[in-house]
């Protein structure tokens, strides 16, 4: 679902300093100070990693900082000083092979998220649930995150998973944040009934991205394998992406920042909770990569 390292059309993940505590919400804000008010771990870390220089990767022997985009591994920093990221929901990425892994943010998720992210090379394509997955991408007949889980509930009560079907019915905002029983509730019943009940309200297993440059996603995208599942964009939001795609609008966004903003809509929206910076740390590496870069531009006399 995603898309478009380079610039992921549309969507539908940034930071200067860590541990920063105003709520980066508000979009146009964050146009106007890219990364600024982002909840991050220390980043102290990556400075020293920086001081160091590159080092080989233990696993492919190439050249990298931080970690490599090859291997989805650290190079020079310790696992236990980068955070983890929980989500909830699973994500896919899927790559197009002949998008340059040293240009792919996608990789950012996968190391921060370890346990929630899978990266698979075209043209292969994970089982997908068509009533639990959604994929994030615009097109004609993609919906909000405000309006996916209505959608998905509408689809599957519905018997009918054709990417044509007529737009979903708008639900009140109040519909997306009612709440409902879990297993730790003893009023629910038992565990499975508990998570029947949980799929019924929050049908959405997993988040599919699609990580290729603009000119390069209409062959995944148009894959048999994705006709169907519901279409998510992202409309409102700008990138600070260092690499623009001439000719593109701002709102194409890098892969880690489609990731981000889906999440934290998803957080806002479907699970009815105030964002706090759960996901912030995704945009761990790209912040500080976006303020290296730009201190760069700067004393190149570029900016």
């Amino acid at each position: 679902m995603s898309s478009l390292d380079r610039h992921h059309p549309l969507y539908s993940s940034c930071r200067d300093k860590p541990a920063v505590t105003v709520d980066s919400s508000d979009v146009h804000e964050l146009g106007e100070q890219p990364l600024q008010g982002l909840k991050l771990a220390s980043q102290t870390v990556l400075d020293a990693a920086q001081q160091r220089g590159r080092l080989k990767c233990s696993k492919c022997g190439g050249s990298r900082m931080f970690f490599c985009y090859t291997c989805c591994s650290l190079v020079g920093v310790n696992t236990q000083d980068i955070p983890v990221i929980k989500l909830p929901v699973k994500i896919d990425i899927i790559k197009h092979p002949n998008e340059t892994d040293g240009k792919s943010t996608a990789v950012h998720a996968k190391i921060l998220a370890p346990n929630d992210v899978t990266m698979y090379t075209y043209p292969c394509i994970p089982e997908l649930e068509k009533d639990e997955v959604v994929l994030v991408f615009p097109g004609p007949g993609a919906v909000s995150v405000q309006d996916m889980i209505q959608c998905l509930r509408d689809r599957s009560n519905n018997g009918s998973v054709d990417p044509f079907d007529e737009p979903c019915v708008k639900r009140l905002k109040s519909e997306v944040q009612t709440p409902t029983h879990t297993a730790k509730d003893p009023q629910s019943g038992t565990p499975d009934e508990a998570k029947s009940s949980e799929s019924r309200v929050n049908p959405l297993r997993r988040v599919v991205f699609i990580d290729s440059t603009w000119n390069q996603t209409n062959k995944i995208s148009t894959d048999e394998r994705l006709q169907g599942l519901l279409q998510v964009e992202l409309k409102t939001r700008k990138t600070c992406f260092w690499r623009s795609q001439k000719g593109k609008p701002n709102t194409y966004l890098a892969t880690i920042e489609a990731i981000y903003y889906f999440l934290k809509d998803f957080h806002q929206h479907c699970l009815g909770q105030e964002y706090s910076g759960e996901y912030d740390n995704l945009l761990f590496f790209y912040s500080y990569l976006h303020s290296l870069i730009n201190k760069a531009k700067t004393s190149a006399g570029k900016c």
